[in-house]
């Protein structure tokens, strides 16, 4: 077993995961940019642990094909990056459809890169600032609250109408989110003898998701799609929507794990990503911008979410703000 990512940041705090070592080489300065994969914020996470640049793509953006297709459509690719310039350089790469596809998101138009718009400021635009976050009994810490305050600031600042947002806290989505991902976790192939392996809480998960009945499952999948449709209709009235990225800074390595309780450690998680999750059910774009760190030195990321199709709106967005209050010299003392 290898040991655990650490951002460069402190190396006593964890990287986030799932692509915590995709984070943390970049950060440290191993890579230019890295490939990651986002199932419930797993781009966003160590994007903001690590004080990167990251894109969680529409979906369909980037084929999940030739082999395991995600059929939940929660998972998909997407860049790291200590620039927004250099992630939708990757993009452009990564971006495209398979045969087999069961979907792809809406192409640029014909001539046109997610670079070009990394270079293009865009027009003023309606921000939605939702700081409350939507699991309940979920409290944001005060860094990750001023970071977003400051960067709703910073945004009217540049011409942006910004208008605060309440949605009312529902359980169904992490309950929901937790049934589909148990599925899919159970669904991964493992050989029987090598199972023991698994970490607790991966195990506690497929045990979990076989006994999730078939119409359970296709339940799940239907809120999925519906919450979807209500952040779509929501989204008529707002260009972007502002949230916080985590509800804390970034945590101690193994401050989140539980090996004696696998459940509460998944509730934990959760707790620790609350405003994650809704954009892998919906389908909708989502970045992590690394605007502001704390006064330990801690990175402490903001995200915004786009309508469906439109990652070209947040690289304009996010590069005008990366402009406005430049964070790419900043690097940790490793470097």
């Amino acid at each position: 077993m290898a040991p655990p990512a650490r951002t460069p940041w402190d190396l006593e705090r964890s990287a986030g995961g799932s692509s915590g070592g995709a984070g943390a080489a970049v950060a440290a300065g191993l890579a230019p940019v890295a490939h990651g994969s986002d199932g419930g914020g797993s781009i966003r996470i160590p994007a903001s642990v690590c004080g990167l640049f990251g894109i969680k793509p529409s979906r369909g953006r980037v084929s999940s094909g030739p082999t395991l297709y995600d059929i939940s459509g929660l998972s998909t690719s997407g860049p790291l990056a200590r620039t927004v310039a250099d992630a939708a350089a990757l993009l452009d790469v990564l971006a495209g459809p398979m045969p087999g596809d069961s979907g792809t998101a809406p192409a640029l138009p014909t001539g046109e890169t997610f670079l070009d718009y990394a270079h293009r400021d865009p027009q003023s635009l309606r921000v939605a600032v939702l700081t409350t976050p939507p699991v309940p009994g979920v409290s944001v810490h005060p860094d990750c609250l001023a970071a977003t305050e400051s960067a709703a600031e910073l945004l009217a600042g540049l011409g942006h109408r910004t208008e605060a947002l309440e949605l009312p806290a529902d359980d169904t989505l992490r309950q929901v989110f937790e049934t589909v991902w148990s599925v899919m976790a159970a669904q991964r192939p493992v050989p029987p003898e090598q199972e023991e392996r698994l970490m607790p809480l991966t195990k506690y998960l497929r045990a979990e998701g076989r006994k999730v009945s078939g119409p359970d499952f296709a339940t799940a999948l239907y809120t999925f799609r519906a919450v979807g449709a209500l952040v779509a209709s929501l989204q008529e009235q707002y260009d972007v929507i502002l949230t916080p990225t985590l509800a804390r800074p970034p945590q101690l390595v193994g401050g989140l794990r539980d090996d004696a309780d696998p459940a509460r450690e998944f509730e934990g998680i959760a707790a620790f990503t609350p405003f994650a999750a809704l954009y892998n059910a919906t389908g909708q774009p989502a970045v992590n911008l690394p605007l502001q760190w704390n006064a330990a030195g801690l990175p402490i990321g903001v995200m915004l979410g786009g309508r469906y199709g439109d990652e070209s709106t947040l690289i304009s967005l996010s590069s005008q703000l990366e402009r406005a209050r430049p964070w790419a010299d900043r690097k940790p003392e490793l470097w």
